[in-house]
């Protein structure tokens, strides 16, 4: 069982192309829309939020996440009445980024705490500052391992680390003990954060650097070596 996500937004078109970008992410999470109102127009419904909600459930709790404070107001009251009310919390997290990275922890199987987690810590993933810090973080977590892998790699797919790649490169990491970072040119990213792994903007052609530090280094750098190899499947 997976955690669900739920979009509530003022606009359906525009929680359908979250959930729509999520999708290619994390093709196994389910993600419900609550966008707009029931007759198409602008604003947020609370029985449609609920609906979504529920069947956004299956078993191991929602993420809720929203678009301005009227629609997080209508996902909390949503959230107040379940039943159970702790199977599901509302995210402060900005939208598109919260979601992408919600759904990729909930694609690995973390749980609701984590998913949730996930959405907050990503404002600011994508910047250069915060890769930074994060890789600056990771290599200071590995400092004390002594198994060490790095590899440099050229990118032959053609869309490079876009979203779907990007995605594909955080979800291999699952289950290894290891601080993984991407390097291109003077940038570098948590391989774990997909919209770090996406800000470096890498594309076809580009060489980017791995660096692995932990005691599943090696295999951290031969799972993302054989995903580049295969061209991410596209």
């Amino acid at each position: 069982m997976r955690v669900g996500l739920v979009i509530v937004s003022h606009s359906g078109a525009l929680s359908e192309g979250v959930v729509e970008l999520v999708g290619q992410m994390a093709p196994e999470v389910r993600v419900n829309t609550a966008g707009g109102t029931q007759d198409g127009g602008v604003g947020t419904d609370f029985e449609a939020t609920s609906a979504a909600l529920a069947a956004a459930e299956t078993g191991a709790g929602v993420v809720l996440l929203y678009d301005l404070g009227s629609a997080r107001m209508t996902a909390e009251l949503a959230v107040e009445s379940l039943a159970e009310p702790n199977t599901a919390v509302v995210v402060e997290a900005p939208l598109v980024e919260g979601a992408v990275a919600a759904a990729v922890a909930a694609q690995n199987e973390d749980d609701l705490e984590a998913v949730a987690r996930a959405a907050e810590q990503s404002a600011g993933a994508g910047s250069p500052e915060e890769s930074a810090e994060t890789a600056a973080t990771s290599a200071a977590e590995g400092a004390s391992v002594a198994t060490r892998a790095e590899r440099e790699l050229t990118l032959e797919n053609e869309v490079g680390l876009h979203a779907r790649p990007a995605a594909l490169l955080a979800r291999s990491l699952t289950g290894l003990e290891a601080a993984v970072t991407v390097s291109f040119g003077e940038s570098t990213a948590d391989a774990r954060s997909v919209l770090g792994v996406m800000g470096l903007g890498a594309r076809k052609g580009d060489r980017i650097g791995l660096r692995a530090t932990g005691q599943d280094a090696e295999s951290a750098v031969r799972r993302i070596t054989e995903l580049v190899e295969r061209d991410f499947d596209e």
